[in-house]
């Protein structure tokens, strides 16, 4: 028999289950250290048995929901105050629950492959950082990095207060992001991290957005086709895997260095590269909280379909806008860094993809951080992530908070050929400068279109470039390669961005 006393249940340990016994439950989030956004409506939802009323309380509101015919509810409080001290969310049906630790102020959602998932731990000055990183007022929430192939509506995960003794194991760029604009901030920062590496854009997209694109059916059909050579592909790999392990053995017994490179794990089911996996068991479970904006770093999966990266990335911008029911929800992005990539005969593959990146800028809300400077051309992985997140701070300052701060790195506003040389002209260039140093990485071209390197002077805030080679140039490039070394920054430190003129 059910007990007449309301039951009373711990949010942190409770999971976002459907309801048995008429019980409600709440969405995953929703756990003891939650941080709610501040001065916008803050949607609450879970599930119940159909029909019954939920009552949600919390800082002295009240409100009302009755669960549908499946057993979903929901209801959007007032726009909240921010506030450090916690407090309780109290909602109750049949059963009770009591969510303690609820605090108040700028939740970001931070998201996109390895480099937004390396840890703290792994960067550059890891002891020294994590033995600093009390800061009671930054909550993270880390998501599994796991795939699905249905929308989730639960994911596993705790509210966590930064401290030495987990911080080691926050997203790295997130946090150091946090720690720059906390103090700014005045309030409560969350931060939701949801980054499963070595992943594609499709993967963090929904059906309905990836449908509407002409190059889907093309993709999709490479997609099938690896699902059905993944068998055929999974026994070679096993078999290939026990020849390198027992080599590698022999290796060892004989102190021979052992050189050849570990066979590849095949794609296949569960592949954080398919489509509408990611969004599935990332992103669907979170919607539609309430955030303030979100920091994206991804494009390395997609780098050599730079093209369709410039349709992909617009409408996944537009797409998690849409569901978390924010038109301008603020989205900052961080640029591709300097890495020579291996396999790229060109060179310029990922010159091409931060091109792709930088085309979102013609949104409204969006700004990006420049990281061509920071990069190691040895590792994918940079491992200097307090710069990043300390660029993503400046962004947010500026465009999401309104400090008249430099936050932007220069970007062209007009190129002039004169004669021999190409003038060009920025914005965002306040205190240009090349620390007295050459200029590389620049290549002119002429009418022929083949491109030479060129060298350059500043005049103020604008570049005048020539090449002995290109008596009438028509183009210009700067940076325009997968490494190149990056000399041209502005007085507060923010690099020039990879640039060219031409169409080509």
């Amino acid at each position: 028999m059910r007990p007449l006393v309301p039951l009373l249940i711990s949010i942190s340990a409770l999971a976002w289950l459907p309801p048995l016994a008429a019980d409600v439950t709440l969405a995953p989030l929703f756990r003891d250290g939650a941080v709610l956004q501040r001065d916008q409506p803050v949607p609450v939802w879970g599930r119940a048995a159909p029909g019954e009323t939920v009552q949600v309380a919390f800082a002295g509101q009240s409100k009302t929901a009755i669960a549908d015919a499946a057993g979903r509810w929901s209801v959007s409080l007032d726009p909240l105050s921010p506030a450090a001290a916690p407090r309780e969310l109290d909602v109750h049906g049949r059963n009770r629950l009591r969510v303690p630790g609820i605090l108040v102020g700028d939740v970001w959602l931070c998201s996109g492959q390895s480099n937004m998932n390396w840890k703290v731990r792994d960067a550059q000055n890891a002891p020294a950082e994590i033995a600093n990183a009390t800061h009671p007022l930054i909550h993270y929430f880390g998501i599994a990095n796991e795939v699905s192939d249905d929308p989730q509506d639960d994911t596993p995960g705790s509210w966590q207060p930064a401290s030495p003794d987990n911080a080691g194991d926050f997203s790295a760029v997130a946090y150091y992001f946090a720690r720059e604009l906390q103090p700014h901030a005045g309030v409560p920062l969350g931060i939701i991290k949801a980054t499963p590496g070595g992943s594609g854009i499709e993967a963090w997209m929904s059906p309905d957005d990836l449908d509407s694109i002409p190059e889907w059916p093309a993709i999709l059909a490479h997609r099938r086709k690896i699902l059905a050579e993944f068998p055929a592909a999974q026994r070679a790999y096993e078999q290939a895997l026990a020849a390198w392990t027992a080599a590698d053995e022999a290796a060892k017994k004989t102190g021979v260095p052992f050189t050849e490179v570990k066979p590849h794990v095949p794609e296949g089911p569960k592949s954080r590269n398919a489509p509408y996996g990611l969004f599935y068991s990332n992103i669907n479970p979170l919607v539609p909280y309430a955030l303030r904006g979100i920091l994206w770093y991804q494009g390395e999966g997609n780098a050599s379909r730079y093209r369709q990266y410039r349709i992909f990335f617009p409408k996944l911008i537009a797409q998690w806008r849409h569901r978390f029911h924010e038109p301008d929800l603020p989205f900052l992005f961080v640029q591709l860094a300097n890495f020579d990539l291996a396999n790229d005969p060109t060179g310029e593959q990922w010159a091409f993809q931060r091109e792709a990146q930088a085309s979102v800028l013609t949104l409204p809300g969006t700004a990006m951080a420049v990281a061509i400077d920071v990069g190691d051309p040895r590792t994918i992985h940079p491992l200097n992530k307090q710069e990043v997140g300390r660029r993503l701070a400046l962004l947010a300052r500026r465009h999401v908070y309104g400090e008249p701060v430099e936050a932007d790195s220069p970007r062209v506003s007009r190129f002039i050929a004169s004669g021999s040389s190409l003038r060009v002209e920025f914005r965002d260039a306040q205190g240009l400068t090349a620390h007295g140093q050459d200029i590389p990485d620049l290549q002119l071209a002429g009418a022929d279109r083949q491109f030479h390197p060129a060298t350059a002077r500043l005049d103020g805030e604008a570049l005048i470039v020539s090449s002995p080679a290109v008596l009438h140039p028509v183009a210009v490039r700067y940076l325009w390669s997968n490494a190149p070394t990056a000399t041209l920054f502005t007085a507060a430190g923010l690099p020039v961005a990879p640039f060219r003129s031409d169409n080509w």
